[in-house]
């Protein structure tokens, strides 16, 4: 493969992500850019796991995992919310054109196309959800013990 197969998509989700930022209005360059490097880092994930293990539900989870945790580690150096950087940088991983075709083929009276392409666009939001919310849940453990740690109970100084 060459080097256009990885970069390229990553460079297209880069760019797509800079104009979902406007869309939720990340304020300043640097949130936008945050976001986009999410979306692109999610995209090189995602391509550089598939010859490894042949299922784009598992790239997808292994991707969610790396934006997860890129959101998780840029708002806590930024001082924002997870969940801005986190939305935007899981924009191209979606599965649209799965729920499109599921749609498609249940309008059309086709049964068993819609229920394979349901099964598996609901395999690829899971895997998406599960991945933040493994890292979602490390994080907060984390920061639970830290806080535990340094004499601090729930959030605040003591």
């Amino acid at each position: 493969m060459d080097t256009f197969t990885y970069y390229l998509p990553c460079f297209y989700a880069f760019f797509a992500c800079i104009g979902f930022s406007m869309l939720f209005n990340i304020h300043g360059a640097a949130g936008m850019l945050i976001c986009a490097g999410g979306g692109g880092l999610g995209w090189l994930v995602y391509l550089l796991t598939a010859p490894l293990v042949h299922s784009d539900i598992i790239q997808a989870f292994f991707a969610a995992l790396a934006i997860s945790a890129w959101s998780e580690i840029m708002a806590r150096l930024r001082r924002c919310p997870v969940t801005s950087y986190l939305l935007v940088a899981l924009f191209p991983l979606v599965p649209g054109g799965g729920i499109y075709y599921t749609m498609e083929h249940a309008m059309s009276g086709e049964t068993s196309l819609f229920l394979e392409s349901l099964l598996h666009t609901l395999g690829m939001a899971g895997a998406l959800a599960v991945g933040v919310l493994m890292i979602s849940s490390l994080a907060r453990l984390i920061t639970t013990y830290q806080n535990r740690r340094h004499g601090r109970i729930g959030g605040t100084h003591p």
